[in-house]
């Protein structure tokens, strides 16, 4: 029987790729969200032992995960929204890119932190409205109302496009 360390450890091999996403959607930036999810590593590991329930893994690190790269946000703000502005200056655009990917991802940056979190985790990551409510430590109804709050405001900044 393995021990919640290693249940960690293995959690976090199989599921490299999707703490990534997760990071870089908030970071728009390959090296600070490997940074980020470097950390988010160091930190579960320092505090395993606060986990109660090994059931909880996933959740409990994906808290660990956005509480990181919001701290990151706050720590970076400047840096994040110059990196941005030369991405966007340096795209080239033709006639065979779509850019409607593109435009709904840069809708969702606009919307609040909150809000932004529930769409990610829901519709990026796949998650269930109850496993959401436990990352952001937020009830079922409160995720819910964040979540059409987001789909509505969405609909509106596309339609306005």
């Amino acid at each position: 029987m393995q021990n919640v360390k290693e249940i960690l450890v293995d959690y976090i091999e199989n599921n490299q790729e999707k703490l990534y996403r997760v990071a870089f959607s908030y970071l728009k930036n390959e090296e600070s969200a490997l940074d980020v999810v470097q950390e988010s590593i160091e930190k579960a590991l320092k505090n395993i032992y606060q986990l109660k329930e090994k059931e909880y893994i996933k959740t409990w690190f994906y808290r660990i995960l956005i509480n990181e790269c919001l701290q990151y946000i706050k720590k970076n703000k400047r840096i994040i929204t110059c990196e941005l502005q030369e991405i966007e200056n340096k795209i080239e655009w033709n006639d065979n890119i779509t850019t409607e990917g593109i435009d709904i991802y840069n809708h969702i940056q606009k919307l609040n932190e909150k809000v932004r979190t529930v769409i990610i985790l829901r519709f990026f990551e796949d998650m269930k409205i109850e496993e959401i409510a436990t990352i952001t430590k937020t009830n079922v109804n409160t995720v819910k109302s964040r979540l059409y709050k987001g789909l509505k405001e969405l609909k509106n900044l596309i339609e306005r496009r």
